[in-house]
């Protein structure tokens, strides 16, 4: 376990590096940060660290540099993440609130990460299986067809065009709309088929193939994956970064939704709604690169995930209070909605 002066003085090396992305000496942390210690404490402190595999040596006669195992400690005894000014706070809950659907919140959502942590922001759909039913819709298109729409309470509207088996009047449509949503407002989508399998059985016999149809077209709304989707933004803020893995992985990484899907299945193992850091040779499928990811919804319901991906040599503080904020802010929404 290292002594609070050792921590100060790794603290002080990743402040550096992270800031000038130059190797630190002992002389320069000395003059720049009040550790009240003479350079030559600051340089047996950091033999110390770099013995105990905190910092390491890029070649001979150079400065330091953190290892994965230094970034880890100084996220885990961050005394707290940066804040964001008013004025921040004030900017994202503007530009978010003008969203006008689910694809907007999330398109917003990952450009303004982005932008706020220069680093490449991952957003997650909500998943459909965590969802419940806000409202089911039947839109007659003709008298042998209709719209069906489906609206869950995290704003996520699913269509689809049904072709009824026989001519059906618009009175018998709104009937149908009823009783769909009688038995099914509020429910999760999980046990959406549960509580319909017998409900053919429950109306008038003239009504049971519509409603076969209907139930079938919605069943397999549910089933299909919308929900293994992923969107990124901030691809550009990876010119110029360090990635032991190189860029070319990453990049590649960012094309393969299944990659950054178990990126952010990684950093939800734990504790969905924990802001998470995964560090380096942390991340299996990616390593040499660091993800700051949290959880969005209310409470016990987290709906998906999102954070940013980018180099190990990252601001953690600031990025964390960006993750952390906007993640909030998207829950408000999403729960006013």
């Amino acid at each position: 376990m290292l002594d609070d002066r050792k921590l100060a003085v790794l603290r002080a090396i990743v402040e550096d590096y992270v800031s000038t992305n130059e190797p630190v000496g002992s002389k320069a942390l000395a003059e720049r940060h009040n550790l009240k210690v003479s350079p030559a404490t600051v340089r047996n402190d950091m033999a110390a660290l770099e013995e105990e595999g905190y910092i390491t040596q890029p070649h001979t006669s150079a400065g330091r540099v953190p290892t994965d195992k230094g970034y880890r400690l100084f996220v885990d005894r961050l005394s707290q993440v940066k804040p964001l000014s008013a004025a921040e706070r004030r900017a994202i809950e503007t530009f978010l609130a003008g969203a006008v659907d689910l694809d907007d919140v999330v398109t917003r959502t990952v450009r303004l990460l982005a932008q706020l942590t220069r680093q490449v922001a991952v957003v997650q759909y909500p998943t459909l299986t965590r969802s419940t039913v806000r409202h089911v819709e039947l839109v007659p298109l003709n008298d042998r067809r209709v719209m069906l729409v489906l609206i869950t309470n995290t704003g996520r509207v699913e269509q689809r065009v049904i072709e009824l088996p026989e001519v059906v009047e618009d009175t018998r449509i709104a009937h149908l709309r009823a009783v769909l949503n009688a038995c099914l407002d509020g429910c999760g989508l999980s046990n959406v088929p549960e509580l319909v399998a017998d409900l053919p059985e429950r109306l008038p016999p003239e009504d049971r193939p519509v409603v076969a149809t209907i139930l079938s077209v919605l069943l397999e709304t549910l089933v299909e994956r919308h929900d293994e989707k992923i969107v990124f933004a901030g691809a550009a803020n990876l010119a110029g970064a360090d990635f032991s893995t190189g860029l070319r992985d990453v990049l590649e990484a960012l094309e393969e939704q299944v990659v950054l899907m178990r990126l952010l299945g990684e950093t939800s193992a734990d504790t969905p709604s924990a802001l998470t850091v995964r560090i380096g040779s942390e991340n299996p499928y990616l390593r040499g690169t660091s993800i700051v990811a949290t959880g969005y919804g209310s409470g016990d319901n987290q709906l998906a995930r999102l954070g940013v991906l980018g180099p190990t040599r990252m601001d953690y503080p600031v990025t964390m209070g960006a993750v952390r904020a906007v993640a909030r802010y998207v829950s408000q929404i999403l729960a006013a909605s």
